[in-house]
């Protein structure tokens, strides 16, 4: 007859603190992002820098950077890894979100909102790493769209929110964390609105300069983006991600 065997072993109980998490998550597009401009600007300076207009330029943007071999392996494995993590953070905040204003209008449907154009960024993100500009372009143009439209309307959204949160709460965390996101997103606005400027400047004038200016508020346009989303180290600060894997009973 079979007898039924008990394994003596626990569970398997991962235990990794939510700051750990955040910053795991923001560093990985970081390391990616400087490691591609380095090995760009090293190696690969005249394929990344070069455009239409034939003039001098100094940096390369990100589009070029990430397009080229080996670049745009090591950006999509570190996009790749973060991305599930960032799915994570976002039905957290949903979640977080959702019981605040269980009952308050507009903030419970914003928070749905919130949820969407996070999880719509994160996908524009995917879509410009995963198709190259060397690749298609009207693709990877849409994804880069994609990426600062809902990034913009998910910073608003969450601003929003925390001033709602900052108004009734009265911990020092909290006020913090929304002083901070509406710093980032200014910020974020103000590169954007430089690297639009300079990115129509260079392709109206062919202005020697003008593409590495470009460049470089398309970086600080990301850096901003990574610090707003590093202000939920303050929002999330004594929670725990936990794996628990549990062994069943066998049958032999």
């Amino acid at each position: 007859p079979g007898r039924r065997c008990t394994p003596l072993s626990r569970p398997l109980v991962i235990r990794l603190s939510f700051t750990s998490c955040v910053w795991g998550t923001v560093s990985l597009p970081l390391l990616g992002l400087t490691t591609c401009v380095f090995i760009s600007s090293v190696f690969h300076f005249e394929d990344s820098t070069g455009t239409h207009c034939q003039v001098p330029n100094y940096l390369p943007s990100i589009s070029a950077s990430i397009s080229l071999s080996p670049e745009c392996h090591i950006w999509r494995f570190c996009i790749g890894l973060h991305s599930a993590p960032r799915f994570l953070v976002a039905f957290t905040y949903f979640k977080f979100y959702k019981t605040r204003f269980a009952s308050r209008f507009p903030e419970s449907s914003l928070s749905c909102l919130n949820l969407a154009f996070s999880i719509s960024e994160n996908f524009g993100l995917l879509l410009l790493t995963y198709v190259s500009s060397s690749e298609t372009y009207l693709v990877h143009k849409e994804g880069f769209v994609l990426f600062i439209i809902s990034s913009l309307i998910y910073m608003l959204i969450t601003c929003r929110l925390w001033k709602v949160i900052k108004k009734y709460s009265l911990s020092p965390e909290d006020a913090k964390s929304y002083h901070w996101k509406v710093r980032f997103l200014l910020l974020f606005i103000s590169f954007c609105a430089f690297a639009v400027y300079f990115y129509w400047k260079h392709n109206m004038y062919c202005e020697p300069g003008s593409y590495t200016f470009f460049a470089l508020f398309e970086y600080l346009v990301v850096f901003s983006n990574m610090a707003f989303h590093l202000t939920a180290v303050w929002d999330f600060k004594s929670r725990e991600v936990m794996v628990i894997s549990s062994s069943e009973d066998k049958d032999f």
